[in-house]
């Protein structure tokens, strides 16, 4: 009976103890404040739209080129 209530108590034990272990983790990390998160996400936005113009271009070029090809 022991035995049984064991196997039964043992999955929510490994449990509890994974959040615990995650909880302590998550007091590891850094969070960035406002300003960290601002200036990231600007940084993001301005490489976003680069490489937007950047595919952009190539698509045009390639599409001419393309169309210069199966139009003759």
């Amino acid at each position: 009976m022991a035995q049984q209530l064991a196997r039964i108590r043992e999955p929510f034990e490994r449990g509890l103890r994974f959040l615990e272990e995650v909880w302590l983790e998550l007091k590891k990390v850094h969070w960035p404040g406002r300003q960290e998160t601002l200036a990231a996400t600007g940084v993001v936005i301005v490489v976003v739209l680069i490489v937007a113009v950047w595919l952009g271009l190539v698509d045009a070029v390639l599409a001419w080129l393309v169309s210069g090809v199966v139009g003759s």
